[in-house]
């Protein structure tokens, strides 16, 4: 017996040992005492000193997270393998939805594995494509991105913006389309800017210059509208509109496709504007404000002479298209167009002089055709469940062209004829995969306080039920975003290799409306949380996977949602991935636009709100001593949007409290990297790679 028990002793102790062997020696971060006081509470924050992304201390910090990451990941014995298979997916030939002005057409196309897509014009589809920039040229690693571009409507230039490492800061630069040559002006510190158009010049909206080395943090305030003509110094441009009053607002222009009229779009937050117009034909008449208040949101999408057509949710949280007469703008006067109804009417358009008009229907679209009265004529018909997009046409050409896209439909880009109401197939990817395999189908499920919420399941066919299935399911919810069908390339890999897709269509977004929205912000956040926990307690209960079997996935809101579920439900997932997080919902206003979030979230200047967002930020949530899924959080060093600092914090403070867990708690911090827009392919391919890699892994999985 006594023999027995040594044994048992020995075997213990090899199992402890290898057990501690096995475990991660994260770095130490040091601590700083720093302490907040928010009505009567004090509030620790030992790693403020994260925030400094100009600090050699944190690029020290930032070095070893990434050293220890990388160390992790190169042990996974099949990571090259899904490297490999991915690239293989990823090399297809992929392209947007063209668009015509100024008589050419315009398209971008990316060719196999190309960093960046190239945008191509042509005088007429039978013509040979000529490329007009090549974005793959601005950089050798293709980190420098094309974002907004604008060709002027008599077709003599053409404006683009680009961005560098992923910023948000942008740099204007102009092409003679006569010549084909680039002008020698640049505009800089330009950001979250349209590029309107009127006669040889543009407005659009910058901010001062930030002062040296606080470029990526500094909150963003006083933006301003200019107007530029090409071919002059932009120190001379024109200042069109401002509001010193009102620092934390911002502006957009926007021009009438005739040029009759200017509309300035004022914003103090994601959701809800105001809205001026000014006549462009006479240059003493002022500007006139349409609308007093942000309640509402107001988008004109066209004029018809002085009709403005404008897509609004004003007294009806689904949104309806109203006509406002320039001469006659009291409400009194405006005229619906298209009333309010059950479905969610997500936007419109002006093309071949009828109303193409996009629903959403329980997460998915619906495209029906009126005339400019309101009468419906006809209906588009869509070649399954997914989602249309990118309508480009304007209302004196019946030729348009749309996207559709499902979760195994890649875009295809289709041709339109609003004289005949007919669409043909304009583009379609060739991917080496078998899309024929899979399934998807939507189910309603039942969150916490009673509520039915819509998800979709996407698999291959033939999988069984049987609570085995590694599952990845994938979430939003906030800034009226809808979640509706999407393709995507990287996870053609995830399902061909037996994972089940789950996408939960959870409140904060605008699936459903306004109603769907708010019932997700400030003081009603827990809902999103709980409508995510309810998605994963259905896909457990239904068989599809298990604890063990299910990861989860959210980017920027969506990193908050996946850091707030863990926190109150580690023991329900395995592996987790916050993505460019919202992490510290004490002082995520205090960086860049940080502050137009707090019509979301709220904010911790206000003593209710404060006890709300205490209670469910993730940083501020960690508990010690738990087993949390397998986290790898993912961020960049150029996020000017969600600056790294947040997933930073939140990453030192679950090291610092679970030093001891058998499950890995890594940071991957891409350099020369932003909040996703304008990523290069070859690191999109790595980041996915690793995500994929992390997730089968830690599930016990092999590929």
């Amino acid at each position: 017996m006594k023999r027995f028990v040594y044994l048992m002793f020995i075997a213990f102790s090899m199992i402890l040992f290898s057990c501690q062997n096995n475990r991660i020696q994260y770095p130490k971060t040091k601590k700083v005492d720093v302490t907040d006081n928010y009505f009567g509470v004090k509030v620790d924050d030992p790693y403020r000193w994260l925030e400094d992304d100009q600090s050699p201390e944190v690029a020290e910090w930032v070095k070893s997270e990434n050293d220890l990451t990388n160390s992790y990941l190169e042990k996974i014995p099949f990571r090259d393998k899904i490297r490999d298979r991915i690239t293989q997916i990823w090399n297809y030939t992929s392209m947007g939805t063209p668009f015509k002005e100024g008589g050419n057409y315009y398209f971008f196309r990316k060719d196999g594995l190309q960093n960046q897509s190239v945008l191509y014009t042509m005088k007429n589809l039978s013509d040979e494509p000529k490329v007009l920039l090549d974005p793959n040229t601005f950089s050798t690693d293709g980190t420098v991105a094309l974002s907004t571009v604008s060709p002027s409507r008599d077709g003599k230039y053409f404006a683009y913006a680009i961005s560098d490492g992923g910023s948000d800061w942008q740099k204007i630069k102009i092409i003679n389309l006569s010549t084909g040559k680039e002008l020698s002006e640049e505009i800089k510190w330009v950001k979250f800017s349209s590029i309107a158009w009127f006669k040889d010049g543009f407005y659009y909206s910058r901010y001062d210059e930030p002062t040296k080395g606080s470029e990526l943090t500094n909150i963003n305030q006083y933006q301003k509208i200019f107007y530029h003509k090409a071919g002059t110094d932009p120190v001379t441009d024109v200042l069109v509109f401002s509001n010193k009053q009102y620092p934390n607002r911002t502006y957009t222009a926007q021009t009438t496709d005739d040029e009759k009229y200017l509309l300035v779009y004022e914003s103090e937050s994601t959701y809800g504007n105001s809205l001026y117009i000014k006549n462009l034909t006479n240059n003493k008449i002022e500007f006139s404000k349409l609308t007093t208040s942000f309640d509402f949101e107001y988008n004109v999408i066209g004029n018809v002479n002085d009709d403005l057509y404008v897509l609004t949710n004003y007294k009806s949280p689904k949104y309806k298209l109203i006509k406002i007469n320039i001469n006659s703008m009291d409400i009194g006067n405006w005229k619906d167009i298209l009333p309010e109804r059950k479905d969610v009417l997500n936007n419109c358009q002006l093309i071949g002089g009828k109303i193409i008009a996009n629903y959403t229907v329980d997460a998915k679209s619906k495209v029906e055709v009126y005339n400019l009265n309101g009468d419906k004529i006809d209906e588009i018909a869509l070649p399954t469940l997914g989602t249309v997009s990118g309508f480009s046409g304007s209302f004196n050409d019946p030729e348009a062209f749309y996207n559709f896209t499902s979760f195994t439909f890649p875009s295809v880009i289709y041709r339109y004829d609003a004289n005949s109401n007919k669409s043909e197939e304009f583009f379609k990817p060739q991917l080496d995969f078998d899309f024929n395999n899979y399934e998807t189908k939507q189910v309603f499920y039942t969150s916490k306080d009673g509520t039915i919420v819509p998800m979709f399941i996407v698999y291959k066919k033939g999988t069984k039920l049987n609570g085995k299935n590694p599952t990845l399911l994938y979430g939003y919810g906030g800034f009226n975003i809808s979640m509706l069908p999407y393709f995507s390339t990287s996870r053609m890999f995830w399902l061909e290799n037996g994972g089940v897709f789950a996408l939960a269509n959870i409140r904060g977004g605008g699936e459903y409306g306004e109603n769907w929205y708010r019932s997700g912000t400030k003081l009603n956040k827990q809902n999103v949380f709980d409508d995510f926990i309810s998605a994963a307690e259905y896909l457990i209960k239904e068989k599809y996977t298990s604890p063990d079997k299910l990861a989860i996935q959210g980017g920027s809101n969506g990193g908050l949602l996946i850091g707030a579920v863990i926190n109150q439900r580690p023991d329900l997932f395995k592996v987790a991935i916050p993505q460019v997080g919202v992490m510290d919902m004490l002082r995520f206003h205090k960086f860049t636009i940080g502050w137009a979030w707090v019509n979301d979230y709220g904010s911790s200047e206000d003593s209710i709100q404060f006890v709300n967002l205490y209670h469910y930020s993730p940083l501020h949530n960690i508990k010690s001593n738990t087993r949390y899924p397998a986290i790898l959080v993912t961020t960049a060093d150029h996020d000017d949007r969600v600056v790294p600092a947040h997933s930073f914090k939140y990453i030192a403070t679950m090291q610092e409290k679970n030093p001891r867990s058998q499950n890995p708690a890594l940071i991957r911090i891409q350099t020369r990297a932003g909040h996703g827009a304008g990523m290069p392919t070859t690191i999109q391919i790595d980041e996915y790679t690793d995500i994929y890699a992390f997730i089968m892994y830690n599930m016990g999985i092999t590929y």
